[in-house]
């Protein structure tokens, strides 16, 4: 992160009475039209604030959903505006339109400290093919560019890559660069021990980032039905529980390569069928029968991760450790929550990474006591992997011309 430029780089001069194109990731959950969880949005409020306190006209550009280059009503940004009104306690001003001439009157009708939200880029088809037009169309809309979509960085589309190179200065807000420093800070110079933690139901989808952690961490934890290719390899029964036969030779591989450093669940929370209770029950890793499926990590595993988790100076956590929505299956899940939770007290950096873990821990109520949790699930597992962001690289340097 020290390579790019942020807000603060920004003279006063650059921010008072400027438009201000910021790149935020309203991508919320709604409930009819109302706002579900509004965490991404709280997430963009330090950023918001910085710039409306140094008189900056605010522009807010963001996608919803996946409308797939059309209009559509249920995707509309409008039932963001009074929640965006209430967090920050202004007045927010709302244009249906995302770019054009009345998107762009809209951003010259603002005062010095305003805020103005636009309608859903994803609402125009050049958005997600990073389309050069469409971009200058943006660049239109401030005098300078703010990429706070941490949650979007990955994607190389017109509103978080492509603008940037019609409009500058071009920098990142106070969310990006607080993702990039911790996501940044544990691969570069982590505190020791370094653990990983990584679940979820296939291994084909953390592949990368297991090749990529595995050089780097003093231990790497399993958890979740991708445990379950592993125990394929191991030559143990798995019964119902998803496995991908695709995967078991790589699986094998990383056995051998990881030696010690990677740690598979002891036993296993199994049943016939999710919805199955009177089936529930615990047993080790080589007793899982044939007529059931593992949903969860067992109480051997959650006590021996705990324990684990609890030497460690910096943990990175992507990926449940079961069906966490549905009990008993959850209780992998927020055990591990709690142990990293019970880290962070006795001074340790705990990293959740986006995704289901970080809805897990805001379940739990513990997201307070992490010290990051990502807004970004795809781009923070792009991160960890070691790949490039588009809506980062395109961010001017420190020091260039």
């Amino acid at each position: 992160m020290t390579e790019r430029k942020t807000v603060g780089d920004l003279a006063p001069g650059e921010i008072r009475g400027r438009r201000a194109l910021v790149r935020v990731d309203f991508n919320v959950p709604l409930a009819g039209s109302e706002v579900a969880d509004d965490t991404r949005i709280r997430a963009a409020l330090p950023t918001i604030a910085f710039l409306r306190e140094r008189g900056a006209r605010v522009v807010l550009v963001s996608h919803l959903g996946r409308p797939k280059g059309k209009i559509d009503a249920k995707y509309s940004l409008k039932p963001i505006v009074p929640v965006v009104a209430a967090l920050t306690g202004a007045s927010v001003a709302w244009c249906g339109e995302t770019t054009g001439t009345a998107a762009v009157a809209a951003t010259n009708a603002l005062v010095d400290g305003g805020i103005l939200l636009l309608e859903n880029t994803r609402f125009l088809p050049g958005e997600e093919v990073n389309d050069q037009a469409l971009s200058r169309d943006f660049a239109k809309l401030g005098d300078y560019y703010v990429n706070d979509a941490f949650g979007a960085a990955h994607r190389a589309h017109a509103s978080t890559a492509g603008v940037a190179a019609f409009l500058s200065p071009a920098v990142a807000g106070l969310l990006m660069e607080r993702e990039l420093t911790y996501l940044g800070g544990a691969l570069d110079g982590p505190r020791r021990p370094f653990i990983a933690i990584l679940g979820g139901s296939k291994i084909s989808g953390k592949i990368d980032v297991i090749e990529a952690l595995l050089p780097k961490v003093d231990g790497l934890l399993v958890g979740g039905a991708m445990a379950c290719t592993f125990y394929k390899v191991m030559g143990f029964e798995t019964g119902k529980s998803l496995i991908e036969p695709e995967r078991v030779e790589l699986a094998r591989g990383l056995i051998d390569r990881a030696a010690f450093r990677l740690t598979l669940p002891h036993d296993a929370t199994v049943a016939a069928a999710l919805d199955a209770p009177k089936t529930v029950r615990n047993v080790k890793r080589d007793a899982i029968g044939a007529n059931v499926a593992m949903y969860d990590i067992g109480a051997a595993t959650r006590e021996s991760y705990a324990r684990a988790i609890s030497t460690a100076k910096t943990i990175i956590w992507n990926g449940p450790m079961g069906v966490f929505e549905t009990p008993p299956f959850d209780a992998g899940t927020l055990a591990v929550a709690q142990a990293m939770a019970d880290a962070t007290e006795a001074g340790a950096t705990t990293i959740v990474g986006g995704g289901d873990s970080a809805a897990a821990v805001e379940r739990a109520g513990l997201a307070h006591k992490m010290s990051h949790v990502s807004t970004g699930g795809g781009a923070a597992l792009e991160f960890l992997e070691g790949k490039l962001l588009p809506g980062v690289e395109c961010l001017d340097k420190r020091g260039a011309e």
